[in-house]
Order: structure tokens, then sequence, then C-alpha cells
């Protein structure tokens, strides 16, 4: 490398402020706004430094409507590899960086329980509000995409448990998991009134799944990913509890720009783009992708298209 190579190096690294945004980004994709709250600074002054970090190639970004999220973008072996492992171990014990990992875990917790109390005020009306989104159709054409009866079935995200009780009429084992108490309420409150055996509620995180590896046939996640802070990792968590030759079943919405979703619906991510959700499934270790796209039910309405991606282990 040249000298300007690495006096680049040196002059990117060597301010504090940047070399604790870079230690925040490698953990956690956040917006600016969120990066102002853990590092209490102006938002001038953050932008500056992500903007210094972008042009080394340090960072990605990506546009969700009106925000913009930034995530580290780890360099490949070589000089800035070398430059940034020294940096990090130069923040362990740093009690500036310990403050921001703090801040940041309060950051993230925050953001989930946004998400929570927006479930918790909607509460049993979410069947009828899904209903918008022309779920049946949506859910009958997915579960073709799942193995045979009798096996079974992780439902990622369950919510009130419409699809565990429709998978376990057709005769499959379900594992139901969902993040929010009173969601599982209501799919246990449904369960016993209809008399449906075969399904099993868990508390739990789509990233962090209260299951063993290879503990189930197949894996399904039908509108959750949008709501999910890290959606790769919950897709590899998916592969995880999978069986081989198990299948993963993702079904979402395609990449829009409905931001009223956002806002009235809490969603993290205005849908996906086909090769995105393609490079997660294969990242997981998954082979064997399809994707089917589904038009959007009611197009005046500003209602988003969908798809349907399967995978096998």
């Amino acid at each position: 490398m040249s000298a300007d190579g690495l006096q680049k190096i040196f002059k990117t690294l060597a301010d504090p402020t940047r070399m604790r945004i870079l230690a925040l980004l490698e953990r956690e994709e956040l917006a600016v706004q969120e990066l102002m709250d853990v590092l209490g600074m102006a938002q001038s002054r953050v932008s500056r430094h992500l903007g210094i970090l972008r042009e080394t190639g340090l960072l990605r970004d990506r546009r969700e409507g009106t925000y913009v999220f930034y995530r580290f973008a780890p360099p490949p072996p070589g000089p800035w590899r070398e430059a940034w492992d020294l940096a990090r171990r130069a923040l362990e014990g740093d009690p500036a960086a310990e403050r921001d990992a703090a801040a940041l875990v309060r950051v993230v917790e925050a953001r989930a329980s946004r998400i929570r109390s927006f479930f918790d005020s909607v509460g049993p009306e979410w069947d009828a509000l899904r209903r918008v989104f022309n779920d049946e159709a949506l859910r009958a054409r997915a579960i073709a995409h799942l193995a045979p009866p009798e096996l079974v079935v992780c439902d990622v995200g369950t919510g009130t448990g419409i699809l565990a009780r429709e998978l376990a009429q057709l005769g499959l084992r379900v594992v139901a998991v969902d993040n929010a108490p009173r969601r599982l309420a209501v799919a246990r409150a449904a369960l016993e009134k209809d008399g449906i055996t075969g399904v099993e509620l868990r508390g739990g995180e789509a990233q962090t799944l209260p299951l063993a590896d290879a503990e189930v046939d197949a894996a399904f996640a039908h509108m959750v990913l949008h709501y999910v802070p890290q959606p790769g990792e919950a897709i590899r968590e998916m592969a995880r509890v999978v069986k081989p030759g198990g299948r993963v079943v993702v079904v979402d919405f395609v990449r829009h720009e409905a931001e009223w979703m956002r806002e009235e619906l809490g969603v993290l991510w205005l849908g996906f783009p086909s090769d995105e959700i393609v490079a997660w499934l294969r990242a997981a270790g998954l082979g064997d992708i399809r994707i089917e796209h589904v038009a959007s039910p009611s197009p005046g309405r500003d209602l988003p298209a969908t798809f349907i991606a399967s995978a096998r282990k």
C-alpha cells in the first residue's frame, strides 16, 4: 500500500468517535437518530463521521422511506482489516465504548418495545387487519410449499395463531413461536375453543428461536421479516432448527415505498428485493431456492405486492 493509502487509514481511524461508530455498527444496524441517542451527539456531527466512513467503504447504507440505516462493512484481508482489528482491541475496556454498548442495548430494546406495544394495542383485531392484505389466499398458496402432513413445522411469529391452526388442521404438528404474551394468550384461547391439538406455543424471538438444532421438518415465517431488526439472522435461525432435507418458507412484501406502513403498522422494513432474500437463504446454507411473486390484492389502496420464497436445507 502507498504512503497516501496508509495515511488515509490512520486519519480515518485516529478519530475516537469514528472508532466508536464502527464498533456500534459492527454489532447492530442503526439509523442516524439511533446513533445520536447512543452517542449523545448532534445529527450534524454524527452525519459528518458517517459520510467519512462511507467514503472509505467501511459502511453500507440502505434507505427505508425517509429513514437511512447504516451497518459496518467488514474490509477484506489487508491493511484496512488489520488496522480495524487493532482499533477494535484498543476500545476494549474503554469507558466511552462501554457506555456506548450499554446505550445500544437500551436503543435496541426500545425498538423492540415499540413493535411489541403496537401488537399489544392491536390485540385480537390483528386478524381483521391482516385480511386487508389478502392473507387467506397467501397462506393457502404458501402452505403448498411445505412438506406432506404428519411433519413438525415451526410457525415463526405466529401472532394470534391463525396459520398454526390451519397447519394443525392439515395434520401437521406445529411449534408456534411469538414474542408477545398477549398474542400467545389469544392464540391459546382460540386453539382451546376450536378443540385443536398438535400446536405447542412457545415464547421467543425470531432471531433466537426457542428450538433445538434440527428439531423440526420445516420452518415458516408469514409476514414476519418486516418486523425483525435482522431478517438475515432470522432466516439463519430457521435454517438451524430445520432438519437436513427440510424446507424454509418465507412470505413477505416485495420492496415498496408505502411509508404509511411504518407509521400505522410499525414495520421496520418496507419489503425486500428478491436478490436480498436469495442472498440470505444462500448464506444460511439453503438451496433449491424458489420465489413466487403475488400481485397486490388492491393496488389502488397502496398495498404492496408479496412474495413466497422457499428453500431446502
